[in-house]
């Protein structure tokens, strides 16, 4: 890996993650080729590149001549072997389903060049599991960007089980160099950092508002003005997508039940198509496909004792500090980039006391079972 340069990247994938991390990559002024199974895909794609672009030139971020230059240095390919020939770095942003990604490594092992490095844009599929697939399993990494990748800062990265140092460090650096922050999970756990603190958290607002019998409107207006977040956890969760939330519960859940306690009303409401925003209605009604924000008040707050809520994002945190996946500076950088977090988690918590949230947490547990008992750093903090 001595003297390794990354010059030439494939994007395998050109949906919205994929065309995203394409642009941001050319951006950077990075070769792309851009490859998909279908040149509709590519034409598709192609084309919402050049809109974002033209963004950026009507808003004066770039000139005319750059936006002919960034979108010159990317090559729609379908061919597979064509699109992988020069490349020095293949980032995967194919959906989210195990067979189909690897599927499409052992196709990708049998045509790349020895010096490639492979990375898999999963936000929630195990890293080494995927890495199983290639012969080659200390040349793969996890790159986890949020979506959408043009406007989103933070960049998970996540190493497997055998992934090499140097892959850790040539990927973190790429990552630098298009303009994004790297958060480093040092461990292939399930949901990485951001995911594990946020989707156990919708589970849990459907629990509070079960136990407390209060509206959805009073927690996310408690979330919003009393914990930093910048929106409701039931409006964030309507943004994200109901399916997306729902897929990440049964990857994470399947690979580790102490990470989340599944309520029955997520589940439902993706049975029921109501997936969010995308759908028109989710936790909330949406008139139409325009950003909607949901009426949320101070005085709506005062209605939920939000501590349950803090008590489930911490002790996630918490896990990932005890088993060496994060610490705190980076758990906080991820919440705060990946989430929208405006103040710090454990300075919410000293604020609230963290003897409190312990015992509500035992409280919960003495009553709801085990999932609830506080880790050993929360403890450690009393």
């Amino acid at each position: 890996m001595d003297g390794m340069e990354i010059k030439n990247i494939t994007i395998l994938g050109s949906g919205i993650m994929g065309h995203g991390i394409a642009q941001v990559s050319a951006m950077a002024g990075y070769n792309v080729v851009l490859r998909d199974i279908e040149q509709q895909f590519l034409d598709k794609a192609m084309e919402k590149i050049k809109w974002s672009l033209g963004k950026l030139v009507s808003k004066e971020k770039i000139s005319e001549e750059q936006q002919n230059e960034i979108f010159s240095r990317i090559k729609p390919i379908v061919d597979l072997n064509e699109a992988v020939h020069d490349s020095d770095l293949v980032i995967e942003a194919v959906p989210e389903i195990m067979e189909l990604k690897k599927k499409v490594y052992a196709e990708l092992d049998k045509v790349a060049n020895n010096r490639i490095i492979f990375a898999s844009n999963t936000s929630t599929l195990p890293i080494t599991e995927i890495a199983d697939t290639i012969s080659r399993p200390d040349k793969f990494i996890g790159i986890h960007f949020f979506n959408p990748p043009q406007l989103m800062k933070l960049v998970e990265v996540i190493p497997g089980q055998e992934t090499s140092n140097d892959v850790v460090d040539l990927t973190t650096n790429f990552v630098k160099s298009v303009n994004k922050i790297p958060v480093i999970c040092r461990k292939d756990v399930p949901g990485f950092i951001v995911n594990r603190l946020f989707i156990p958290l919708v589970h849990e607002a459907c629990y509070v508002m079960e136990r407390q019998q209060i509206q959805q409107t009073e927690i996310d207006s408690a979330v919003k003005f009393k914990l930093g977040f910048p929106m409701g956890i039931f409006e964030l969760a309507d943004f994200t997508g109901l399916d997306v939330i729902h897929k990440a519960t049964i990857e994470m859940y399947v690979r580790d039940k102490k990470v989340i306690l599944p309520h029955p009303t997520i589940e439902q409401l993706f049975n029921e198509k109501k997936l969010g925003q995308k759908s028109g209605e989710g936790f909330y009604k949406y008139s139409d496909d325009k950003y909607e924000r949901i009426p949320l008040s101070e005085e709506l707050a005062q209605k939920c004792n939000p501590i349950q809520i803090i008590g489930n994002i911490l002790n996630n945190a918490a896990w990932l500090v005890t088993n060496n996946a994060s610490d705190i500076n980076e758990i906080e950088k991820a919440a705060n980039l990946g989430l929208g977090l405006k103040k710090p988690l454990f300075e919410t918590a000293k604020e609230i006391g963290m003897q409190k949230i312990v015992d509500e947490l035992n409280q919960l547990s003495k009553k709801y079972g085990t999932f609830y008992e506080p880790d050993s750093l929360l403890l450690s903090m009393c």
